[in-house]
């Protein structure tokens, strides 16, 4: 079996393993760690959007270079605020 050719290619599959093992967090019960995994990790693509050279995004590139960055990180940030501000509830 043949890997992802680009560096891109190769970091966005390993955006999905970390999500992957957010949802899993998420479904036993870990909510608060699964959504600040899949932050963490939407951010870290975005800053990985930023710094990589164009000949090698792949799979990063998906629309133009502000839109992708943009996006990720509202998302990622968005996730990881909401995993810090909604409260405790009693059992």
């Amino acid at each position: 079996m043949i890997g992802p050719r680009s560096r891109g290619s190769r970091f966005y599959l390993l955006q999905l393993v970390c999500v992957a093992v957010g949802l899993v967090l998420i479904t036993a019960g870990q909510w608060r760690a699964g959504l600040v995994t899949m932050g963490a990790t939407f951010c870290a693509g975005a800053l990985a959007r930023a710094v990589m050279p164009e000949e090698h995004l792949g799979m990063l590139r998906v629309r133009g270079r502000w839109f992708d960055i943009g996006w990720t990180t509202l998302l990622g940030v968005s996730l990881v605020v909401l995993a810090v501000i909604v409260p405790n509830q009693p059992d």
